[in-house]
């Protein structure tokens, strides 16, 4: 299987078109991941205010994938086939597996909040390379990160304490 690019969009060199594509399958894959520790957080989180956070990740769940699908489909613009293989995103992965299974909805919400901070920081790296590169592929991150800051922001007001 070739990872290289016949074509990429008009405007971009076949190089620049397949750097980028490279830099977007991490995020594909960082995506995917998301999204399968937010169903697995969502079927196995515990406790009081339960039902509050099983029914706040079914729409980020909705929409990381959704997020996911706009990376996959960028990367087949610039030429290149995306991978959604879960043996592909275990293996080229740079971050540790998700640690709990059963867990109450702060210690879920705990390792939530660093996954977030790992894959925006990600994100905005990706974003920083390809800004001055391809304003389309830097409008879809634009884009995904203030959603997904969003998201961290309602994680992390469960985890807050009021001052007093």
């Amino acid at each position: 299987m070739s990872k290289t690019a016949d074509y990429t969009v008009p405007g971009l060199g076949k190089d620049s078109g397949e750097e980028i594509a490279g830099l977007l399958q991490d995020r594909l894959h960082a995506l995917n991941d998301l999204h399968l520790v937010l169903k697995h957080v969502h079927w196995n989180v515990v406790g009081p205010n339960f039902i509050a956070v099983h029914e706040m990740l079914d729409p980020q769940t909705t929409q990381v994938r959704e997020f996911a699908d706009e990376i996959a489909e960028r990367i087949a613009t610039l030429g290149t086939a995306p991978s959604g293989l879960s043996g592909e995103l275990v293996s080229e992965r740079s971050w540790q597996d998700y640690p709990l299974r059963k867990a109450s909805v702060e210690d879920h919400l705990a390792e939530l909040d660093k996954v977030y901070t790992g894959l925006l920081e990600d994100h905005r790296q990706v974003l920083s390379k390809v800004g001055n590169i391809d304003p389309i592929t830097e409008d879809i991150l634009i884009g995904q990160v203030k959603d997904l800051e969003l998201f961290q922001w309602f994680i992390r007001s469960h985890l807050e304490r009021a001052s007093a």
